[in-house]
């Protein structure tokens, strides 16, 4: 195989790899879901809305990572590049779908989904959407260690 065939074979497989990935960040929208119904059920009942939230960002990441480690075994992120692929796409569907659903749908306004952001009050989903884009890489790598 020539070197244009390498690259055209390296292409076709990142594009493969990228598109199962969208696919596994459509169902880890039910994960979130899922994650905001405990929020709501649980963590609200024990504890104040800022802990909640808090606590809720540590177990999407965690579910998160989950869900990443699970597939990977299925549909396996074959380099680094195809993780940082995969964990860009992430980070940009995630924001994307978030103020699509809040606004649109929820009727959010856009100051009150920024204030999530703000680290500064204690607000941590700004370190969600680094884990996000994060985690193909970290899980790619732990994979690489173990094998």
């Amino acid at each position: 195989m020539n070197e244009t065939q390498q690259n055209l074979s390296q292409q076709m497989s990142d594009r493969v790899v990228a598109i199962r990935y969208i696919v596994v960040w459509t169902g880890m929208i039910f994960l979130a879901i899922f994650n905001g119904i405990l929020r709501g059920a649980v963590f609200e009942v024990y504890l104040d809305s800022l802990a909640a939230h808090q606590l809720s960002s540590v177990t999407l990441v965690i579910l998160f990572f989950i869900a990443t480690w699970l597939v990977s075994s299925k549909w396996p992120i074959g380099t680094s590049r195809q993780a940082i692929i995969i964990g860009l796409i992430w980070v940009i569907l995630t924001p994307v779908f978030e103020f699509t659903f809040g606004m649109l749908v929820m009727g959010n306004y856009l100051s009150y989904m920024l204030n999530d952001y703000n680290l500064m009050a204690g607000r941590l989903w700004s370190l969600v959407l680094v884990a996000v884009a994060l985690l193909p890489t970290v899980v790619y790598k732990l994979r690489r260690q173990i094998n």
